[in-house]
């Protein structure tokens, strides 16, 4: 089967596919089954083997810091560092 598609969704698809390191057939053919394929059981569709994270891939994804933080809030960085400088501070204080 051949379709057609418009000079916007055509645009939008290929840089869709190009952002998630795919090609365009893939991208569509993916977003399509997503959209008209409800198996029964969500484990019976495929080969009938899926793990945790195929069986949530449209329900769960990645928030980046960069969105809304210019340069990203860095928060996975000397995590383990700050939160004991955080307990001192409360153990210096008499919270702890």
């Amino acid at each position: 089967m051949t379709i057609q598609l418009s000079p916007d969704l055509e645009q939008v698809l290929s840089e869709e596919a190009r952002r998630r390191g795919t090609t365009p057939e893939l991208l569509a053919n993916e977003c399509l089954r997503e959209r008209f394929v409800h198996p029964s059981n969500p484990a019976s569709a495929g080969n009938g083997t899926k793990n945790l994270a195929e069986y949530l891939a449209g329900h769960i994804g990645v928030l980046h810091s960069s969105e809304h933080v210019p340069g990203g809030a860095r928060m996975s960085e000397d995590t383990g560092k700050r939160f004991t400088e955080i307990l001192a501070d409360k153990r210096r204080q008499g919270r702890l």
